[in-house]
């Protein structure tokens, strides 16, 4: 018989992991466990979840309990008797009336190299912290934060094209693979899972909006890594000098270049982009946006706004 798993995402970076798992012979989800629909847009109407649009798409039950450890939620778990349970991006812990349910628990698909990066922003927090490489771990679940037993892991380099987008991206994609991949041998008994490593332990907190304000007085590859680490969200973002008035910024790309001046001052404007003085050498911005319009590249901006040398960005 199919092995019955019950899946729990609500995130896009689920959405592979869900979809392989339902297109394996070997496995039959039998349910899929995602947040409430939630108001956005102009006029807040409900908007299903990635995970949701997914199931839906794959002809799968879905439910959407508004806390995990609701009773009537569980008792409903209990009723559909997985055999595992699969967690990505779910977005809440889960009691541990849920981590004793199913008789081969609760699986994790983590991305980062565990125990590096537990908690909630692992592959931004990679490229803050100018990482070479991240990957995915397979992790039964236990009542800690991210700290239960390995079953498997891959790693990816960080290349100096990769924002938190694209490494999003291809770590969903690993996830994917990794989790199809381990589930057999785990279930049969030849893949045991193993404690985590005492050293090497760090976390990564949830990112806020306000996390995407660039300080002029850091080094421009700690900055760099803050642009790339906040594409898409929250967006690393500045504000240009008035007049008309306080204008925010959004940068999509930059690179460093080693020039020098004060920290914050416009060293070049022209139609290659703007270049700005940091606490070390200085950025080159190439892809911009500002707030309400498009992104645009630097020939682009150079035609719509005049930057003049010496202005300092706020």
């Amino acid at each position: 018989m199919p092995l019955r798993i019950v899946f729990m995402g609500t995130a896009e970076l689920a959405c592979p992991s869900l979809r392989a798992l339902n297109r394996f012979a070997g496995f039959h989800v039998a349910a899929v466990v995602t947040q409430p629909d939630k108001p956005g847009g102009r006029h807040l109407q409900l908007h299903p979840s990635p995970v949701k649009q997914t199931a839906l798409a794959g002809n799968l039950p879905v439910l959407q309990p508004l806390r995990a450890r609701d009773g009537d939620f569980i008792a409903e778990l209990r009723r559909l008797q997985p055999d595992l349970i699969v967690v990505a991006a779910y977005g809440q812990i889960l009691p541990q009336a849920i981590l004793d349910l199913p008789p081969h628990g609760c699986l994790n698909i983590h991305t980062s190299l565990l125990p590096k990066y537990r908690g909630a922003s692992p592959i931004q927090t990679a490229l803050l912290n100018d990482e070479a490489e991240t990957g995915v771990t397979i992790m039964k679940m236990d009542a800690g934060l991210d700290t239960g037993p390995m079953l498997a892991c891959q790693a990816t380099p960080i290349a100096p094209a990769d924002n938190a987008e694209t490494l999003h991206d291809r770590l969903a994609q690993i996830g994917a693979e990794l989790i199809v991949q381990t589930i057999p041998g785990y279930v049969a008994g030849h893949i045991s899972p193993q404690p985590q490593p005492a050293q090497g332990v760090s976390h990564a907190p949830k990112i806020k909006k306000h996390d995407g304000l660039l300080d002029w007085k850091l080094p421009a590859r700690q900055l760099w890594n803050r642009i790339r680490a906040f594409t898409p969200w929250p967006g690393a973002f500045t504000y240009l000098p008035p007049p008309p008035g306080v204008r925010m910024l959004k940068i999509w790309r930059a690179e460093v270049v080693p020039l020098s001046g004060p920290p914050a001052q416009i060293l070049r404007s022209d139609k290659s982009g703007l270049t700005v003085a940091c606490g070390r050498d200085a950025l080159h911005l190439s892809l911009l946006q500002l707030e309400g319009g498009r992104r645009l590249n630097a020939q682009q901006f150079a035609a719509g706004h005049v930057i003049i040398p010496g202005q300092t960005l706020g």
